[in-house]
């Protein structure tokens, strides 16, 4: 059933503007399908367009006249035209925070900024790229909807399954943190622990593809995965748009499977052929926990090959040991003049604080591993505090409430004299 869907739906104008999947590493093109990987080499297949812009402006004003979500870009995407109609969650266009007090603290003069996606219909960026892969899952006829997850992704599919009517059956690690688990779980559908790690859970579900009992389920971030990693171009295209089409100087990224960044730096480069933007230089930096930082020890080693590690943090979100995308995140900090760094639990944490204590975002420990790692690359001169910096958080602090130790100021009696005996 699910190829004879592929069939009919590459006849029909289902998929946008997108043409074709595309091997990153030897360039050969396949039709559009449930499929990830080049049958030639080996090598992760992504969306391939035929993005023309003969009017620049044209474009920007219909993008501005879009709906405020993800699918006012749906030109840029590959989705139907009339996605918004369709039964979805609308993610995306977060606010874009200007971070003046977080600056002051970092010693940033240049301007700083938090895009901040714990807006998002389930409190995570996942709410984007889930929202692509299934479109793409519509179309291909599947109709349980399925991942591996380290948590967020677990709950935005839930979420989004449970809104477009598909059946979901999402796996996680069995000792995921319980908000995250909650959140999955509510929805409805069937939420799986997994004894192991990240790295097991996602062994497992390509075991699973290839079984009879997978028939017509879509693996949002395998078999869909070149739909769904397009979802995190849109936090390009909403940056450079809130910052009034221009591309920032430095983009601070959180590194878990590396997807996220890779897709970052792939919307700046459309966004500048298209016109839609100056042709400027940016840097994008990775930053990883100290836990589980393959990615980072890599890039400081100089190597070019990503050796995996067992993750040991409380950025479980970030704990994924044998990142896919690792060696194309090494050669877009390398290309940009950027780097990938990493911090400790501790600093994550007071990160958290940090960022919370400035500007009242409550982040979750993906938000402090780049608010971390941003005060990191301050110090250590990588990161240009009279630039332009837009850091990233992913993530809603209410799911990874452990990580964080507090409690009221004081209990007192609820008498005037006692408030000031207590000193406040």
């Amino acid at each position: 059933m699910a190829v004879q869907a592929v069939e009919s739906a590459t006849t029909r104008p289902v998929f946008g503007p997108a043409v074709a999947l595309s091997c990153r590493e030897c360039g050969e093109r396949v039709p559009l399908g449930p499929v990830f990987a080049c049958a030639v080499c080996f090598g992760p297949l992504e969306v391939a367009y035929d993005l023309a812009a003969d009017d620049p402006e044209a474009l920007r004003r219909r993008i501005e006249a879009g709906p405020p979500n993800i699918w006012r870009y749906a030109p840029l995407l590959p989705v139907p035209e009339d996605v918004a109609d369709s039964p979805n969650l609308g993610p995306g266009f977060t606010r874009l925070v200007q971070a003046d007090n977080l600056a002051r603290e970092l010693g940033v003069t240049g301007g700083l900024f938090v895009k901040d996606d714990s807006g998002n219909p389930t409190h995570s960026f996942k709410d984007r790229v889930v929202a692509i892969a299934v479109e793409a899952a519509r179309a291909f006829g599947f109709t349980t909807l399925s991942c591996s997850s380290t948590g967020n992704l677990a709950g935005a599919v839930g979420a989004a399954a449970a809104r477009a009517g598909f059946r979901s059956c999402v796996f996680i690690p069995h000792d995921l943190e319980a908000g995250k688990v909650v959140m999955a779980a509510v929805y409805g559908g069937d939420l799986v622990g997994i004894e192991g790690t990240y790295d097991d859970v996602n062994r497992f579900c390509s075991e699973l593809i290839g079984d009879p009992i997978g028939e017509g389920w879509g693996f949002v971030n395998v078999n869909l995965r070149p739909y769904y990693g397009e979802g995190s171009k849109t936090l390009a295209y909403e940056i450079c748009e809130q910052l009034g089409w221009r591309v920032p100087d430095q983009i601070v990224v959180p590194v878990a499977s590396g997807s996220q960044l890779t897709k970052i730096d792939k919307g700046l480069k459309e966004l500048i052929a298209l016109g839609l933007v100056e042709d400027r230089p940016y840097r994008i930096f990775g930053a990883q926990a100290a836990g589980c930082s393959p990615v980072s020890q890599a890039f400081k080693g100089g190597h070019d090959v990503v050796r995996p590690v067992k993750p040991d943090t409380i950025a479980k979100s970030l704990a994924i040991g044998n990142p896919a995308d690792g060696p194309y995140v090494l050669d877009i900090a390398r290309r940009t003049g950027g780097a990938v760094e990493d911090v400790t639990d501790g600093e994550v944490v007071d990160a958290i604080r940090l960022l919370a204590r400035t500007e009242g975002i409550f982040a979750e420990t993906a938000g402090g591993v780049t608010v971390g790692v941003t005060r990191k690359l301050i110090e250590n001169g990588q990161l240009d505090p009279d630039l332009t910096t837009v850091v990233l958080n992913t993530g809603d602090g209410l799911k990874t409430l452990d990580a964080v130790a507090a409690g009221p100021t004081a209990v007192i009696r609820p008498s005037l004299d006692a408030f000031r005996a207590a000193g406040l």
